[in-house]
C-alpha cells in the first residue's frame, strides 16, 4: 500500500512519542542516528533493545520489550528483520489499543502483520525511513543534492 506525502505529514504532525525497536547504542548504526535525529526534531524517543535494557539513550531508559514501556506511544518504529515483525505488531496492538502508527524501516516489510494492524485502524508504513521522509517532506534534504519537490525558499 502506497502512503501519500499528505498521509506522512499527518503522521509526523500527530506523533509525539515513538518507540524505536532495535535501537543501537553505536552512533554509526542507522537505528542510532535515526532515533537521535527524531529526538532532535522534538519527538520523544523511547528506545527498545533487550541487550541495552536499563541503560539510558537519548535521555530515556532503554526497555527490553514494548510491553515494558510504562506509558503510551503514538508510533512504533521497527528496526528488526521481517520475521520479527508479526510478534512486535501483536505486542504493540495488545499494549496500546490506541496506537496510531507502525513504521517498518527500509528493507522491512510484512504483509500479514501490516494487514492485521490496518484492520485495527493503525496506519502502517513499510520499507521507508522516518528520518528520510521527514527531511524530504520538510525541506531538509537539499544539502545532499536531493530533489525534494519542496520549495523551501522564502521571499
Amino acid at each position: 500500500m502506497i502512503i501519500s506525502d499528505d498521509s506522512l505529514r499527518i503522521i509526523f504532525k500527530r506523533t509525539r512519542k515513538i518507540a524505536v525497536v532495535g535501537v543501537s547504542a553505536n552512533p554509526v548504526r542507522p537505528s542510532y542516528f535515526v532515533a537521535r535525529y527524531l529526538g532532535l526534531k522534538g519527538f520523544r524517543v523511547i528506545p527498545v533493545n533487550p541487550g541495552l535494557a536499563g541503560q539510558t539513550l537519548f535521555g530515556e531508559t532503554v526497555y527490553a520489550t514494548l510491553a515494558d514501556i510504562p506509558d503510551g506511544v503514538d508510533m512504533v518504529d521497527i528496526f528488526r528483520k521481517p520475521d520479527a515483525v508479526p510478534a512486535l505488531v501483536d505486542e504493540a496492538l495488545a499494549r496500546w489499543p490506541a496506537l496510531q502508527t507502525i513504521w517498518m524501516q527500509i528493507g522491512v516489510t510484512h504483509a500479514e502483520a501490516a494487514a492485521k494492524a490496518r484492520a485495527r485502524g493503525v496506519t502502517v508504513v513499510q520499507d521507508r525511513c522516518p528520518k528520510i521522509e521527514y527531511q524530504r517532506l520538510f525541506g531538509e534534504l537539499r544539502m545532499g543534492g536531493f530533489a525534494t519537490g519542496i520549495i523551501s525558499s522564502k521571499l
